[in-house]
């Protein structure tokens, strides 16, 4: 009876309890592809759980091969460190022995993702297939576009 008990809670925790849901990664990869149409551009995008775990992935078309490896490379970077690739090369320069930490990539295209409020981390994103700032500048309107934040609330 008790085990039962156990189990209708954890059948019933809220959505939000349990991290980054697939819509909101479907979302997230439409509205990251959705910006490289108006620019002309295609990426390789992967939205990962903050445990690394593929949730969504699409390869628009022209990418080339590898491309989606690196994205989500760049995914499980900021999932396992908490900010966006941008910033690991500086990290790599300024903190010994962080270049040769595991999952470390030192070029943009990868974002966190955060929820709405901005308060807990869900995960990852990562765009290659353009220049990094576009790579990055595509994860983050993914971001947006699922109403979610790419940013930790201050």
């Amino acid at each position: 009876m008790r085990i039962m008990g156990m189990a209708a809670l954890l059948v019933a925790a809220p959505a939000a309890a349990q991290g980054l849901t697939a819509a909101q990664a479907d979302a997230i990869v439409k509205g990251c592809a959705a910006h490289a149409r108006a620019k002309e551009q295609s990426h390789a995008i992967a939205v990962v759980d903050t445990g690394g775990q593929i949730v969504a992935a699409w390869r628009m078309d022209g990418n080339a091969f590898g491309m989606m490896d690196f994205s989500i490379e760049k995914a499980r970077a900021v999932a396992a460190w908490g900010f966006p690739t941008s910033g690991m090369e500086e990290a790599a320069k300024s903190t010994p022995g962080f270049a040769d930490a595991p999952h470390v990539v030192t070029v943009a295209g990868g974002v966190p993702v955060f929820s709405a409020d901005g308060r807990t981390r869900l995960g990852g994103v990562g765009a290659s297939g353009e220049a990094p700032a576009d790579d990055a500048a595509c994860a983050a309107a993914g971001i947006a576009a699922a109403g979610l934040k790419s940013e930790r609330a201050r």
